[in-house]
């Protein structure tokens, strides 16, 4: 800052009007023109280089299209003759031996001999018919296909008119709606003639429009180009892309441009598309030997595609040149404008609009410059505190007017011992405010002092301070300050001595801030954070580690059971309801606890330690507490290794679905399979669903995994009989994605599987968290057509509710009221009372876990509808279930 104030001090002069003058004078007229001459010239050569860009990517356009229709044209020309092979060769045989009646034509061409001769030269294949050979009536009398020949007639056929009518005429074709083989098909048919030329008939071989399609489609021309093959009468028979409603359409009529396309032999050129209504470029070209028209065609627009690029390229940098040059003469100008009064403005500027008090002095102690800012914060006269005035005035206003309180004399010599060494002090006023004063030594003995009043960016840095070290919501220490203070108890620790962390996460708050909103969650936390202070005592420390997790340190600790016992508290605490914004909530938490040094005496295994702890908490169904044991690191591992195999497998393919039936009380057949998941580790063989199932939906895997076998039971059951339909079970986890329903969806479009032969098995556990949002996700699904079940019924709390809010399809009694059905005061009124609730809705139901012939016995008389389980069969792979339903629709039960 000194040495800017130094500069400005030495140019502040006035600048004579002469001087200005002078600056305008010069060579400034002569840039305006170069710089308007130039601006021009970058305009004109930009839209002419524009304009001839575009003539030659249209011209360019044209080439590749009359290449394209020249290379279709010889191809098809000699593929047509390959063709046509087999019906010369037919001819040529009928006609040496000189038939000259019709009848005697039909008598002679319609033997099974004369089937073997078409079948042997007229091979069929998935693309093309042999040859057919029609009377002059126009009726089949043999064929290449079968023998006998069905009764067709082609008599109203066109081709075969033409070919009647015409001696002259030897070929003909037509597209027409095939009888057989294609909805369309074009016929290619030959004229038979006798021995003086009679017509005696025709002799046919068709070919799909599919087939030349195939081949347009291999010709890459872009996604607006299309390829057509017409009669030269005009009538399309194949197009690429394929619109079935244009086959057959007749395209001679119109415009000359239009018309030329089946009248000269080639044609270039570019007309709005009768097709699509578009600007095309097209280009033509007849066939040699028939008579034919290959058309190539594309958009303008698809031609102009990299003009257009282009031409935002030169626009831009056309644009950006002429902004740019325009740019530099305004600066330039500016710079002119501004120049007569900058040298006095940045003096002005520099002193009178810094946020410092600023004092410049020169070697002989004379005040040189003082701002307006440093005669307002210590209310001085600036009468006195002005140019010229001496440094000891200085301080001696100051200590008249009572901004300084200090003795004049020691002030003034510390300012002279200090003023040839940078240095920075803070001071604090008579009220309390905080000032830094800074003195710079300047060149030639000067000195530059500033006063800054940082009083409120002290405080602010202390606030921060603290907001680094504590949370924002409840003021208790965060993770940083806690791993510290842990950190430093490790240290300090001494022989014999021990203290504990406790891990606290408290359960279900995710449902308390989405039921009740963010707001109650936070007075919630406030709430639990008072309470765990009041359980512990000064010495100890508890902190928020963020979201719903807490921390305790318990400085010294004796015996385990005392840890026991403030858990049992941190429990009964958080358990006590509290009032937050007018709702009364309680709760509970999961409590993971390590004591140092045993479990650890580094600061990362001891948190780790406790972390695991509280996990283990979790896992043996929150609302307790743990010790650390060093078995958890070793769960917590195989747990880990787990999830890695669950993502690996997931990614590279791995995992079965196996398939139970469900058969008919009523009827013993197999009315539908439920899909269930199977894994087969490579080293620890089949692992259970209820070990990875649970892991899948804790990580979120559970969603991929879910749609994985959604896409694949729909698939497979795609296969089955008509009757039988598919269960597949939905985690509560994938009702968290609001688009299931169109995930089912895919699924059964991918497949093809009928909507009503899929059914959805759900748990109650879809409708606790939230039941508006879940029971709209049902009646999307229900939209659909997808049958919906409500699996496990009666292990809940709150079926008959979910009964009353939703129509559900079916109900599953679950296996635990199966396996005492039949024995004396077991489940078997309860399972007729659902039977009988079911009914009285409309709902089928569905016994799990059968596996005696008695309980089938009494499930049949109490009304149930199906059974699954071990009686008829376990799960089973694809394949055998592929076995078991392969006699029929359904299969009876032995």
């Amino acid at each position: 800052m000194s040495t800017l104030l130094e500069r400005l001090l030495r140019r502040n002069r006035a600048v004579s009007a002469r001087d200005a003058l002078r600056l305008r004078r010069g060579p400034t007229g002569w840039l305006i023109v170069f710089a308007v001459a130039l601006m021009s010239a970058i305009a004109i050569g930009t839209v002419l280089t524009i304009s001839k860009f575009r003539e030659d990517a249209i011209e360019r356009g044209k080439q590749d299209l009359e290449s394209a229709a020249l290379l279709l044209a010889r191809h098809f020309d000699q593929r047509f003759d390959d063709f046509a092979v087999p019906q010369k060769a037919i001819i040529a045989v009928l006609e040496s031996q000189g038939i000259e009646s019709p009848d005697v034509f039909r008598s002679e061409m319609g033997t099974l001999a004369v089937h073997e001769v078409l079948r042997t030269r007229a091979g069929d294949g998935t693309d093309v018919v042999g040859a057919k050979l029609f009377d002059d009536d126009g009726n089949l009398i043999n064929s290449s296909q079968r023998w006998p020949v069905p009764d067709i007639t082609v008599a109203n056929r066109a081709y075969f008119q033409q070919l009647k009518r015409d001696p002259r005429l030897r070929v003909a074709i037509e597209i027409v709606s095939s009888r057989t083989t294609w909805p369309q098909a074009i016929v290619f048919a030959r004229r038979v003639s006798g021995l003086h030329g009679e017509f005696l008939g025709v002799v046919t071989r068709s070919i799909a429009p599919e087939a030349l399609e195939a081949f347009f489609a291999s010709t890459g021309l872009g996604a607006q180009a299309s390829v057509t093959m017409h009669n030269t009468d005009g009538a399309l028979l194949a197009r690429y892309p394929h619109v079935d409603a244009l086959i057959g359409r007749n395209f001679r009529s119109g415009p000359a441009a239009q018309r030329a396309v089946f009248e000269q032999p080639s044609f270039v050129g570019r007309l709005n598309s009768p097709i699509d209504g578009k600007d095309r470029l097209i280009a033509s070209r007849k066939l040699t030997n028939y008579p034919l028209v290959i058309v190539a065609s594309s958009t303008v627009d698809s031609a102009l595609a990299a003009w257009r690029t282009q031409t935002k390229f030169f626009i831009s940098v056309a644009g950006g040149s002429i902004l740019l040059i325009a740019l530099t003469l305004y600066l330039i100008f500016r710079r002119i404008a501004r120049q007569l009064t900058l040298d006095k403005l940045r003096l002005d500027t520099a002193v009178n609009n810094i946020s410092q008090g600023l004092l410049l002095f020169d070697a002989s102690e004379r005040l040189i410059v003082c701002n307006d800012k440093y005669i307002q914060m210590y209310g001085l006269s600036p009468n006195v505190i002005k140019p010229g005035c001496m440094l000891r005035d200085v301080i001696r206003h100051r200590k008249a007017t009572g901004s300084f309180d200090g003795d004049v004399e020691p002030y003034y010599h510390h300012i002279l011992r200090t003023k040839d060494t940078s240095t920075t002090y803070i001071v604090e006023t008579s009220g309390g405010r905080l000032i830094q004063i800074s003195n710079e030594p300047v060149s030639g003995g000067g000195w530059l002092i500033t006063h800054e009043d940082v009083t409120e960016r002290l405080r602010a840095e202390e606030r921060i301070a603290h907001l680094a070290h504590y949370d924002s919501l409840t003021d208790l220490p965060n993770r940083i300050l806690f791993r510290e203070h842990v950190e430093r108890k490790l240290a300090e620790l001494a022989p014999d001595k021990k203290f504990a962390v406790l891990y606290i996460d408290v359960d279900e708050f995710k449902s308390i801030n989405d039921s009740l909103g963010h707001h109650v969650g936070d007075e919630f936390l406030k709430s639990v954070a008072s309470r765990l202070k009041s359980c512990v005592g000064p010495s100890d420390l508890v902190a928020r580690l963020g979201g719903d997790e807490f921390a305790v340190v318990i400085s010294s600790v004796s015996e385990p059971s005392e840890l026991t016992a403030l858990a049992e508290a941190i429990h009964r605490a958080i358990r006590h309801p509290s009032d937050c914004l007018g709702q009364e909530i309680s709760s509970d938490a999961s409590i993971g606890i390590a004591i140092a040094p045993g479990d650890g005496a580094e600061l990362e295994d001891l948190l780790k330690n406790a972390d695991l702890a509280m996990y283990a908490a979790k896992a043996d169904g929150r609302h307790t507490h743990r010790f650390f044991a060093p078995e958890m690191n070793a769960r917590m591992k195989a747990r880990r290794a787990l999830e890695l195999d669950l993502r690996r497998t997931l990614s590279e393919g791995g995992f079965e679905i196996h398939y139970q039936p469900l058969v008919d009380l009523n009827t013993n057949v197999v009315a539908g399979c439920e899909a269930l998941l199977r894994w087969r580790h490579p080293d620890r063989g089949m692992i259970s669903p209820a070990e990875f199932i649970p892991l899948a939906e804790e990580t979120g895997l559970i969603n991929e995994l879910g749609e994985w076998v959604l896409r694949r039971a729909c698939a497979d059951a795609a296969k089955w009989p008509d009757t039988v339909t598919l269960a597949v079970n939905v985690s509560p986890v994938q009702f968290k994605s609001r688009t299931l329903a169109m995930k089912v969806a895919a699924a059964l479009g991918n497949s093809g599987l009928s909507p009503n032969r899929l059914e959805l098995e759900i748990t109650e556990a879809v409708l606790i968290r939230d039941d508006e949002e879940a029971l709209a996700i049902l009646h999307q699904l229900r939209d659909l057509g997808v049958r919906i079940a409500l699996d496990d019924f009666g292990t809940g709390y709150s079926s008959l509710s979910y009964l009353r809010r939703f129509p559900f399809d079916k109900i599953k009694i679950d296996r635990s009221f199966v396996t005492d059905i039949a024995e004396v005061g077991g489940s078997s009124p309860i399972v007729q009372a659902v039977v009988s609730m079911a009914a009285a809705r409309s709902m089928t139901t569905t016994a799990e876990g059968v596996e005696t012939e008695t309980q089938r016995e009494v499930l049949r008389r109490l009304g149930c509808c199906q059974m699954q389980g071990y009686l008829f069969s376990p799960a089973v792979p694809a394949e055998k279930l592929g076995e078991l339903l392969r006699s029929g629709p359904s299969h009876a039960v032995a």
